[in-house]
Protein backbone atom coordinates (compact mmCIF):
# COMPACT_ATOMS: atom_id res chain seq x y z
CA UNK A 1 0.00 0.00 0.00
CA UNK A 2 2.59 2.45 0.73
CA UNK A 3 4.76 1.20 -2.49
CA UNK A 4 4.13 5.05 -4.08
CA UNK A 5 5.78 8.15 -3.11
CA UNK A 6 8.43 10.73 -4.32
CA UNK A 7 11.98 10.13 -5.60
CA UNK A 8 14.33 11.79 -2.87
CA UNK A 9 17.34 13.31 -4.11
CA UNK A 10 19.75 14.59 -0.71
CA UNK A 11 20.73 18.17 -1.77
CA UNK A 12 23.20 19.99 -0.23
CA UNK A 13 26.03 21.92 0.28
CA UNK A 14 29.54 20.52 2.27
CA UNK A 15 32.50 21.30 3.24
CA UNK A 16 35.49 19.01 2.27
CA UNK A 17 35.17 16.50 5.15
CA UNK A 18 31.08 15.94 5.13
CA UNK A 19 29.78 19.03 7.04
CA UNK A 20 26.80 20.33 6.32
CA UNK A 21 26.97 23.45 9.13
CA UNK A 22 28.47 25.90 10.71
CA UNK A 23 30.47 28.87 10.11
CA UNK A 24 32.18 27.60 7.33
CA UNK A 25 28.61 28.06 4.81
CA UNK A 26 29.26 32.11 5.56
CA UNK A 27 32.86 32.26 4.71
CA UNK A 28 33.95 33.35 1.75
CA UNK A 29 35.72 30.48 0.50
CA UNK A 30 32.28 29.03 0.37
CA UNK A 31 30.20 31.82 -1.29
CA UNK A 32 30.66 30.20 -4.79
CA UNK A 33 29.38 26.94 -3.88
CA UNK A 34 26.42 28.55 -2.19
CA UNK A 35 25.32 29.83 -5.10
CA UNK A 36 25.94 26.88 -7.30
CA UNK A 37 24.16 24.86 -5.11
CA UNK A 38 20.45 27.56 -5.11
CA UNK A 39 21.52 27.56 -8.91
CA UNK A 40 21.21 23.76 -9.12
CA UNK A 41 18.40 23.94 -6.72
CA UNK A 42 16.36 26.05 -9.32
CA UNK A 43 17.11 23.84 -11.77
CA UNK A 44 16.10 20.76 -10.65
CA UNK A 45 12.85 22.00 -11.10
CA UNK A 46 11.02 19.35 -8.27
CA UNK A 47 7.64 19.32 -7.13
CA UNK A 48 8.63 20.26 -3.06
CA UNK A 49 11.77 20.75 -0.50
CA UNK A 50 12.22 19.57 2.40
CA UNK A 51 13.50 20.18 5.85
CA UNK A 52 13.52 19.47 9.26
CA UNK A 53 12.53 22.10 11.85
CA UNK A 54 15.67 23.74 12.67
CA UNK A 55 16.75 24.55 9.36
CA UNK A 56 13.18 26.07 8.22
CA UNK A 57 13.26 28.39 11.39
CA UNK A 58 16.80 29.37 10.67
CA UNK A 59 15.92 29.52 7.05
CA UNK A 60 12.66 31.02 6.81
CA UNK A 61 10.62 31.85 10.05
CA UNK A 62 13.52 33.12 12.25
CA UNK A 63 12.06 31.38 15.44
CA UNK A 64 8.87 33.54 15.49
CA UNK A 65 5.80 31.95 16.79
CA UNK A 66 2.35 32.74 17.03
CA UNK A 67 -0.06 33.38 20.03
CA UNK A 68 -2.23 29.71 20.14
CA UNK A 69 -4.89 31.18 22.86
CA UNK A 70 -7.31 32.43 20.23
CA UNK A 71 -7.46 28.63 19.48
CA UNK A 72 -7.70 27.35 22.83
CA UNK A 73 -10.53 24.80 23.50
CA UNK A 74 -10.73 23.56 19.75
CA UNK A 75 -11.35 20.43 19.01
CA UNK A 76 -9.67 19.14 15.57
CA UNK A 77 -10.01 15.80 14.16
CA UNK A 78 -6.71 14.04 13.22
CA UNK A 79 -7.13 13.82 9.44
CA UNK A 80 -5.16 15.71 6.59
CA UNK A 81 -5.69 18.82 5.26
CA UNK A 82 -4.97 19.88 2.06
CA UNK A 83 -5.51 23.83 1.90
CA UNK A 84 -5.50 23.85 -2.07
CA UNK A 85 -4.51 20.69 -4.18
CA UNK A 86 -4.14 22.85 -7.54
CA UNK A 87 -0.88 24.36 -5.90
CA UNK A 88 2.09 23.60 -7.92
CA UNK A 89 5.26 23.75 -5.60
CA UNK A 90 5.81 22.68 -2.37
CA UNK A 91 7.90 23.53 0.93
CA UNK A 92 7.38 20.36 3.56
CA UNK A 93 8.35 21.06 7.09
CA UNK A 94 9.01 18.34 9.33
CA UNK A 95 7.72 19.57 12.81
CA UNK A 96 6.74 17.05 14.84
CA UNK A 97 5.41 18.37 17.76
CA UNK A 98 4.47 21.60 15.81
CA UNK A 99 6.91 23.77 16.56
CA UNK A 100 7.24 26.03 13.91
CA UNK A 101 5.32 29.75 13.12
CA UNK A 102 4.24 30.51 9.81
CA UNK A 103 2.89 33.76 9.03
CA UNK A 104 1.49 32.73 5.47
CA UNK A 105 0.45 29.59 3.18
CA UNK A 106 3.44 30.00 1.32
CA UNK A 107 7.47 30.74 1.62
CA UNK A 108 8.03 34.49 0.90
CA UNK A 109 11.95 34.47 -0.43
CA UNK A 110 14.25 36.86 -2.54
CA UNK A 111 14.81 33.03 -4.26
CA UNK A 112 12.66 31.92 -6.86
CA UNK A 113 13.75 28.61 -6.16
CA UNK A 114 11.90 28.99 -2.84
CA UNK A 115 9.19 31.88 -2.83
CA UNK A 116 5.87 31.23 -2.95
CA UNK A 117 6.28 27.41 -2.12
CA UNK A 118 3.04 26.29 -0.47
CA UNK A 119 3.63 24.67 2.79
CA UNK A 120 2.76 21.54 4.21
CA UNK A 121 3.64 20.76 8.05
CA UNK A 122 4.58 16.60 7.99
CA UNK A 123 3.31 16.36 12.16
CA UNK A 124 2.54 13.45 14.69
CA UNK A 125 -0.97 13.11 16.23
CA UNK A 126 0.38 14.30 19.84
CA UNK A 127 0.59 17.98 18.19
CA UNK A 128 -2.05 20.62 19.81
CA UNK A 129 -4.92 20.82 18.52
CA UNK A 130 -4.68 24.94 18.47
CA UNK A 131 -2.07 24.88 16.57
CA UNK A 132 -3.53 22.06 13.87
CA UNK A 133 -6.61 25.24 14.07
CA UNK A 134 -3.83 27.93 13.25
CA UNK A 135 -2.39 25.90 10.65
CA UNK A 136 -6.16 25.77 8.69
CA UNK A 137 -6.70 29.51 9.71
CA UNK A 138 -3.19 30.91 7.77
CA UNK A 139 -4.33 28.08 5.12
CA UNK A 140 -1.24 26.02 5.80
CA UNK A 141 -1.47 22.36 4.54
CA UNK A 142 -0.81 19.86 7.23
CA UNK A 143 -0.26 15.75 7.02
CA UNK A 144 -0.28 12.85 9.85
CA UNK A 145 2.82 10.53 9.67
CA UNK A 146 3.00 8.69 13.19
CA UNK A 147 1.58 8.89 16.60
CA UNK A 148 4.46 10.33 18.84
CA UNK A 149 7.15 9.32 16.03
CA UNK A 150 7.54 10.20 12.61
CA UNK A 151 6.73 7.43 10.12
CA UNK A 152 8.56 8.82 6.91
CA UNK A 153 7.30 6.69 4.66
CA UNK A 154 3.80 7.22 5.63
CA UNK A 155 4.87 10.78 5.21
CA UNK A 156 6.18 10.18 1.46
CA UNK A 157 3.20 8.31 0.51
CA UNK A 158 0.79 11.27 1.48
CA UNK A 159 3.18 13.51 -0.14
CA UNK A 160 3.01 11.50 -3.36
CA UNK A 161 -0.82 11.14 -3.14
CA UNK A 162 -2.34 13.69 -1.83
CA UNK A 163 -0.60 16.42 -3.41
CA UNK A 164 1.33 14.75 -6.34
CA UNK A 165 4.69 15.03 -5.63
CA UNK A 166 7.31 12.96 -7.39
CA UNK A 167 10.25 14.59 -6.80
CA UNK A 168 11.54 15.98 -3.33
CA UNK A 169 14.44 17.76 -2.90
CA UNK A 170 15.72 16.80 0.89
CA UNK A 171 17.64 19.32 1.77
CA UNK A 172 18.37 19.06 5.53
CA UNK A 173 19.49 19.56 8.68
CA UNK A 174 21.67 16.24 8.96
CA UNK A 175 18.98 15.01 11.44
CA UNK A 176 16.56 14.71 9.16
CA UNK A 177 19.19 13.55 6.65
CA UNK A 178 19.95 10.85 8.66
CA UNK A 179 16.41 9.56 8.98
CA UNK A 180 16.08 9.41 5.74
CA UNK A 181 19.35 7.48 5.10
CA UNK A 182 18.48 4.92 7.87
CA UNK A 183 14.53 4.04 6.20
CA UNK A 184 16.31 3.67 2.59
CA UNK A 185 14.51 6.70 1.49
CA UNK A 186 17.28 8.44 -0.34
CA UNK A 187 17.27 7.65 -4.04
CA UNK A 188 20.27 10.39 -5.20
CA UNK A 189 22.62 12.35 -3.55
CA UNK A 190 23.49 15.98 -5.03
CA UNK A 191 26.40 17.36 -3.31
CA UNK A 192 27.92 20.66 -4.02
CA UNK A 193 31.49 20.43 -2.03
CA UNK A 194 33.14 24.19 -1.14
CA UNK A 195 36.95 24.03 -1.17
CA UNK A 196 37.13 24.83 3.04
CA UNK A 197 37.31 22.39 5.93
CA UNK A 198 34.31 22.87 9.02
CA UNK A 199 35.36 22.70 12.69
CA UNK A 200 34.93 19.47 14.95
CA UNK A 201 31.80 20.75 16.28
CA UNK A 202 30.24 21.42 12.90
CA UNK A 203 27.41 18.57 11.72
CA UNK A 204 27.59 15.79 9.12
CA UNK A 205 25.39 15.50 6.18
CA UNK A 206 23.76 12.07 7.56
CA UNK A 207 23.37 12.61 11.34
CA UNK A 208 23.40 8.24 13.11
CA UNK A 209 23.28 6.74 9.58
CA UNK A 210 23.71 3.24 8.86
CA UNK A 211 26.74 2.22 5.96
CA UNK A 212 25.23 2.65 2.50
CA UNK A 213 26.75 2.03 -1.18
CA UNK A 214 26.51 4.44 -3.69
CA UNK A 215 27.37 4.90 -7.56
CA UNK A 216 28.58 7.95 -8.85
CA UNK A 217 26.41 9.47 -11.70
CA UNK A 218 28.47 12.68 -12.47
CA UNK A 219 30.86 14.44 -11.38
CA UNK A 220 31.42 19.09 -12.36
CA UNK A 221 33.86 20.79 -11.31
CA UNK A 222 32.76 24.72 -10.62
CA UNK A 223 33.84 27.71 -10.01
CA UNK A 224 36.91 28.46 -7.32
CA UNK A 225 37.60 24.81 -6.54
CA UNK A 226 34.49 23.59 -5.56
CA UNK A 227 32.87 20.53 -7.26
CA UNK A 228 29.22 19.27 -7.93
CA UNK A 229 28.76 15.52 -7.21
CA UNK A 230 26.23 13.07 -8.10
CA UNK A 231 25.69 9.84 -6.90
CA UNK A 232 22.92 7.38 -7.01
CA UNK A 233 21.76 4.19 -5.14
Amino acid sequence: MMGKRPYVICHMVQSIDGKVTGDFLRSDRCEAAAEAYYRINRDFRADAFACGRVTMEGSFTGGWYPDLSAFAGQNIAREDHVADPQLGYFAVAFDRQGKLGWKTDKIIDDDPGYNNAHIIEVLCEEVSDAYLAYLKSIGVSYVFAGSKEMDLTIALHKLNVLFGIDTLLLEGGSILNGAFQRENLVDELSLVVAPITASQEDKPLFMDSPMTGYVLADAKPLEHSSVWLRYKR
